[in-house]
């Protein structure tokens, strides 16, 4: 490009990037990305990237499940259209996870949510049910954008149990390669919808996010690629990365592919910058091969992966909840299926 253009652009980058040193810290510094390959190979893997062990489990939920929005009088009330098997969160939410349609949900940080206040014209729902909404009820992106661009509910996101914000946007993606993003910005739901979403990680919001992510594109080159931790700089390596490789049918050879990008951008453990708690350590990560319907868990303490085939649980109307312990350092190998056990399905954190 001429030098003048680039000095446009450079600026423009600066100033976001300066924007960002006030943005108030968070506590958590995710990365999601989606593989799009050859005949419906389509993997997802997020990083969760937390200041202490979340405790996270693992759980199986059925069919037929009857829920509500853990709101107190007013809250949403549902039941289960799908199965689905998700990541929970100090067991008062779920943040991550797949559905026996392959749609897959994660919930990522982000400081500048605003959700408004709700009115009393509609129902309520706690942020820590947000994503569980979304696997219980949907089999493709396009479907749930349908429902939730009217804004079925209000969104209530209380104090997290270490003392943060319940701040986060959530991503969605299908078999099919369609994504969505969901971000409450200023009161408003903006959505982002579209198979070219590959890549959310966290602060600023989406849209600036793609400006700088822009930047970095017009740069090029493997070489140029920023090295830090910080969101925007996960960001535009992760979208370097899962364009540049190789496109593969062959869903194992995927699989890797997409855990090797997810490591690179992870955060090792025990890193950190003074002053920004926003930047730490990745805790787990997760991959989610959609065409087959496999849930693999990767623990940052752990030398082993283990996987998930959701067509080897029951996840029937009627069957019981169970649950794969997973907190406190508990690691598998390989299929872990048959180790899940009955368990009771963790209660969502109250939204008031």
């Amino acid at each position: 490009m001429g030098w003048m253009r680039w000095k446009k652009v450079a600026a423009g980058s600066a100033l976001a990037l300066a924007g960002m040193a006030s943005i108030p810290a968070a506590l958590e510094a995710c990365t999601r990305c989606v593989y799009l390959g050859p005949k419906d190979t389509v993997v997802v893997a997020r990083s969760m990237d937390w200041v202490e062990d979340p405790g996270t489990d693992l759980y199986a939920f059925p069919r037929g499940m009857k829920r509500d929005g853990a709101s107190g009088p007013g809250s949403l009330e549902w039941t289960s259209k799908y199965g689905s098997v998700v990541c929970s969160f100090y067991g008062v939410a779920s943040v991550d996870g797949m559905n026996e349609k392959g749609l897959v949900a994660n919930t990522l940080y982000l400081v500048e949510s605003d959700y408004g206040t709700p009115d009393g014209t509609k129902p309520v729902l706690s942020i820590a049910c947000w994503a569980q909404y979304a696997l219980d009820h949907f089999a493709t992106v396009a479907e749930a954008v349908e429902v939730l661009k009217k804004e079925p509910f209000a969104i209530l996101a209380p104090t997290l149990p270490n003392g943060a914000k319940g701040h986060g946007h959530l991503s969605l993606s299908d078999p099919t390669g369609d994504s969505a993003i969901f971000e409450y910005v200023g009161g408003k739901l903006v959505i982002h919808h579209g198979r070219k979403y590959q890549v959310m990680t966290n602060s600023p919001t989406f849209d600036e996010q793609l400006a700088l992510n822009k930047y970095w594109e017009q740069i090029g080159g493997l070489a140029m690629l920023p090295g830090t931790n910080r969101a925007s700089d996960r960001f535009a390596r992760a979208s370097f990365f899962i364009h540049a490789v190789p496109q593969t049918d062959d869903t194992k050879k995927a699989v890797a592919e997409v855990f090797s990008i997810i490591r690179g951008v992870s955060v090792p453990l025990g890193i950190s910058v003074p002053g920004q708690p926003n930047i730490a350590s990745t805790i787990w990560r997760t991959v989610h091969d959609q065409k087959d319907r496999v849930f693999y868990f990767d623990s940052a303490t752990s030398p082993t992966v283990f996987w998930v085939p959701l067509a080897d649980l029951d996840l029937k109307e009627g069957a019981p909840v169970k649950k794969l312990a997973v907190a406190g350092g508990k690691t598998y190998s390989g299929n872990a299926a048959e180790k899940f056990e009955k368990a009771e399905p963790f209660k969502f954190l109250p939204g008031r």
